[in-house]
């Protein structure tokens, strides 16, 4: 029962976060279109600063209340949950309103000092709005991660998806005329709204769904143990987000200093980080969801003490990611100029797709590695790695980008992506006794999956057309896996056993 309630919520996230995904992506693809990549340069300049607004409301609490909810569940007290979600609330009100406050007073000093683009002022003013329904939204869904419902979260993630797109593009449609401050503040303010909607949606499913956990029981010094899990967590969230905000506000001054204009620069910051690598992570977001699964799962056996549930799954996902990740990465890296110009009618993004593809392995292993530290108390640990990283780029960016421009900008990345799944797969293999098997993990995946593409590129049409381009990827992807079965790396058993346990007909 316990495994049949993760694959359902690990089938209903990934569905739900792979269909926002999609809805993104095409959404990116209207903006796109609407504004240019100085436009979606700009915007990005401005998500920039919302990502550090956004961390301080939040301050660690979605990971806290899964935490403190699970352990709860896992001694089969269940008296404490409604006291400890109170307390939850409690610590996300007082943190979306001290980010709401500081972002509100500060705009027009971040607007003029810090991004240098009066542009920017009411699209930071708008996105002061949304903060306290952002950290009252976080420790909901911890909540529903822990209680392993979490399609209600993922629902209420929809239902601000659709709020989002529809405000964004009836406002774009009477307002982007007049230039791209203007649909920069209608993007963002759709995005404050599309909060709003959703955290009330959230809070009606919360407010219902507590009622079982109803008791009058009060959980021990509950706000010291959130505050031991959310504040250091918080802390090196706030340095590694400062750290990100820096080091993208510096990447535009960077590649002026490299020779290009304010808007050429805009323009290159808007493919890179806009266009090409949010192509890159949209297939991430199956693996996303299980990520955040994990967290409970490995806390509650933590917990208890099953050392060796934890290495089974752990071995079980880093597997899985590899595979999967490996695919994705080749088939990015063969069909790059194709994907890019198909999408975004851009050559330059089919460029740059194709130079970030091998990184695919390494972002998406990281991102399910951070979640399994996270479920095994390891969050300090993880902290101090995103903070050097965060580090080390910020450094590589006001180095490397001057002299080499773009080129400087795609080794950044690199350097930072490579620090930081290097530092956190090294921890969890210390922590834990599972192995990566070089030869089937990774040496046959990567051997077959390049190798087809490329005779696949050859073989069929080179025109640039979307049917080819399917039907390719699409028959990469079954030799792909009938290789893996072949050499034994992934195997049918557990279908067989499910289709012989079939009951009969009548």
């Amino acid at each position: 029962m316990r495994k049949k309630r993760f694959i359902i919520n690990a089938a209903i996230t990934s569905s739900s976060s792979a269909i926002m995904n999609l809805v993104g992506i095409s959404f990116n693809v209207y903006i796109s279109n609407k504004v240019g990549p100085a436009g979606v340069g700009l915007f990005q300049l401005i998500m920039s600063v919302y990502g550090f607004s956004v961390t301080l409301a939040s301050s660690g609490i979605n990971l806290a209340a899964t935490r403190m909810v699970a352990d709860d569940l896992a001694r089969k007290e269940k008296n404490a949950t409604d006291y400890i979600m109170k307390k939850c609330l409690a610590y996300s009100a007082f943190f979306g309103f001290l980010s709401f406050i500081l972002l509100f007073t500060m705009s027009d000093y971040l607007a003029t000092n810090i991004l240098n683009d009066k542009r920017t002022l009411l699209s930071l003013k708008a996105l002061s709005i949304s903060m306290i329904p952002i950290a009252m939204s976080s420790s909901m869904s911890g909540y529903f991660i822990a209680v392993r419902r979490v399609y209600k979260s993922a629902s209420a993630q929809l239902f601000e998806q659709f709020v989002k797109i529809t405000v964004s593009i009836i406002t774009l449609e009477l307002f982007s005329k007049k230039g791209i401050e203007y649909a920069c503040l209608c993007m963002v303010l759709s995005g404050s709204i599309s909060e709003i909607a959703s955290f009330l949606y959230l809070y009606l499913l919360f407010y219902i769904d507590k009622k079982r956990y109803k008791t009058n029981k009060k959980y021990d010094n509950a706000m010291f143990s959130l505050c031991k899990i959310a504040i250091p967590v918080a802390f090196s969230a706030y340095l590694r987000s400062a750290l990100i905000t820096i080091e993208h506000i510096l990447i535009p001054k960077s590649l002026k200093k490299s020779g290009l204009d304010s808007e050429s620069s805009l323009k290159c910051y808007g493919i890179i980080h806009g266009m090409a690598l949010p192509l890159l992570l949209f297939p991430s977001s199956v693996l996303k969801s299980f990520s955040g699964l994990l967290v409970p799962e490995l806390s509650e056996c933590a917990t208890l003490g099953h050392r060796r549930q934890i290495n089974h799954i752990i071995s079980r996902m880093i597997k899985t990611t590899m595979l999967f990740s490996i695919c994705v990465s080749g088939l990015y890296f063969t069909f790059a100029d194709e994907i890019g110009y198909i999408i975004y009618k851009n050559a330059n993004v089919g460029l740059y797709l194709r130079l970030l593809a091998p990184l695919c392995v390494v972002m998406y292993v990281d991102g399910i590695v951070d979640g399994m530290l996270k479920g095994l108390n390891q969050q300090v640990n993880s902290m101090w790695y995103n903070i050097i990283d965060s580090a080390v780029s910020v450094i590589a960016v006001i180095t490397l980008l001057p002299r080499y421009g773009a080129g400087g900008y795609v080794a950044v990345i690199f350097i930072s992506e490579l620090l930081n799944a290097f530092l956190s797969l090294n921890r969890l293999i210390k922590i834990s006794d599972f192995k990566v098997q070089f030869f089937s993990w990774i040496l046959i995946p990567t051997v077959t999956i390049y190798t087809v593409g490329t005779l696949v590129n050859k073989l069929i049409s080179a025109n640039i057309n979307a049917i080819y381009l399917i039907i390719k990827i699409l028959f990469c992807i079954v030799f792909y896996l009938a290789m893996l079965i072949v050499f034994s790396i992934i195997n049918l058993a557990p279908l067989k056993t499910i289709k012989r346990n079939r009951p009969a007909s009548n």
